[in-house]
């Protein structure tokens, strides 16, 4: 089975990156052989459309199965009709998510995350309605 994880660095000892569009790294795993290889996420630094570009990255990678954090909406409507399983990974590292994923302790995605996570809080750069 060949399985992404979004990663903070390209090795599978780097942190699963919660991100999705906004990843640093993809690591491509065939869970078999172990057999490992980074991706730079180019969509990360994108002025928009991030997710779109890394859904279809993720889908001409002709994988399996998919570990990340959030997927927002647009993402997340790319790649609900594709045959990739979509699973809500954990705070740890890419082995570590790979091995909960085999084990069966990953939740598949049943919605969405935040939309545009990890570009600023928004609602006045972080304050919650106004409160300071």
């Amino acid at each position: 089975m060949r399985v992404i994880v979004t990663s903070t660095g390209p090795t599978i000892d780097s942190q699963m990156d919660p991100r999705f569009g906004r990843a640093e790294y993809f690591l491509i795993i065939d869970s078999e052989t172990m057999n490992t290889t980074a991706i730079d996420n180019a969509s990360r630094h994108a002025s928009g459309g991030a997710g779109i570009a890394a859904a279809q990255a993720v889908i001409d990678a002709r994988v399996d199965v998919l570990v990340t954090g959030h997927l927002g909406p647009n993402a997340l409507n790319v790649l609900k009709d594709t045959k990739i399983a979509l699973y809500e990974g954990a705070q740890a590292t890419v082995a570590e998510n790979l091995n909960q994923l085999k084990a069966g302790q990953l939740k598949p995605v049943s919605s969405t995350g935040p939309s545009h996570l990890g570009q600023g809080g928004g609602m006045g750069q972080g304050h919650r309605g106004g409160q300071l």
